[in-house]
């Protein structure tokens, strides 16, 4: 009953870590964040691995799965200092060439596309209550781009990014604990219980019966 409720119970966090990272991976794919990107599909195969350990009794695909968690973990919470900027990691993550100049609030998320564009936060124009104007004729405004003005949000995106973090931490520390649970499990009963043959096919052999009783002739009388 305890094997089963554990086995039942890290099936359970494994589902909701995928919906959750599922989920995520969507939106950074409509804000072309491509380095969460790739650390959400390592994350899906992970989880499935995990899944797929919790079923067929592998240990070692656990084992995997919580080591993968710990990084997962460690990922996400460089992701809140990131958008909330601890300390000073906005400005320690902008190129050389851009430090003589102020640091604008909005340059550090390119380092999520690998630079590649300028694509930030699909929350940012799309939060919640977020009202977006365009700025027309602005110095500021690239060739092919244009800028705007996003006012009026509910929660500002860089605090939903933090949160959405804190969800997969949460259900990583959860993950992690019956991971270990179960992999412990599964490995005692490695231990106590030959899964290649349970008996010596060579050695043993069954006892013979022996009789106790000798027929005898029957005689009759003529």
């Amino acid at each position: 009953m305890g094997k089963c409720s554990g086995r039942c119970t890290l099936v359970a966090f494994c589902c909701l870590q995928l919906v959750a990272a599922l989920q995520r991976q969507i939106f950074d794919f409509l804000g072309y964040q491509w380095a969460p990107i790739l650390a959400n599909f390592l994350h899906i195969m992970a989880v499935i691995l995990g899944i797929f350990g919790t079923v067929q009794y592998r240990s070692r695909y656990l084992i995997l799965y919580a080591a993968w968690l710990v990084l997962w973990v460690g990922w996400n919470a460089f992701i809140i200092c990131f958008y909330l900027e601890v300390g000073q990691l906005s400005q320690e993550l902008l190129p050389p060439a851009q430090y003589p100049r102020p640091p604008c609030p909005q340059d550090r998320d390119f380092i999520m596309t690998f630079n590649t564009s300028l694509h930030r936060s699909w929350w940012m124009e799309n939060g919640p209550g977020c009202l977006v104007t365009p700025v027309l004729n602005s110095r500021l405004a690239l060739e092919d781009h244009h800028v705007i003005s996003v006012t009026g949000c509910l929660l500002d995106y860089p605090y939903i990014e933090a949160l959405s973090s804190a969800l997969q931490i949460f259900l990583a520390l959860f993950g992690f604990v019956f991971a270990c649970y179960v992999s412990k499990v599964f490995l005692e009963e490695e231990d106590s219980f030959d899964f290649i043959g349970g008996f010596d096919s060579y050695g043993y052999q069954a006892p013979q019966k022996t009789s106790h009783l000798q027929l005898q002739p029957l005689y009759t009388s003529g």
